[in-house]
């Protein structure tokens, strides 16, 4: 849960600071793109631990059944 909601947050976080690196001339125009993309991935590894954590409870979940059933 804690994922999926700092999610947003991240994204909102990392297209302020493209905007701040831009404002403040530490990164170039040119150089805004790549900065984009970087600052993405970053934020999308809050998505990966998001759907690893659902994956790891559907699996503990699956375990449980399969233990109640013996």
């Amino acid at each position: 849960l804690f994922y999926i909601v700092t999610l947003p947050v991240e994204i909102n976080a990392s297209k302020r600071a493209r905007e701040i690196l831009l404002s403040l001339g530490i990164v170039t125009p040119q150089e805004a793109e790549g900065v984009k993309q970087v600052l993405n991935a970053a934020a999308l590894t809050y998505l990966a631990a998001a759907l690893t954590a659902l994956l790891n409870l559907f699996r503990l979940i699956l375990l449980a059944n399969m233990r109640n059933r013996d």
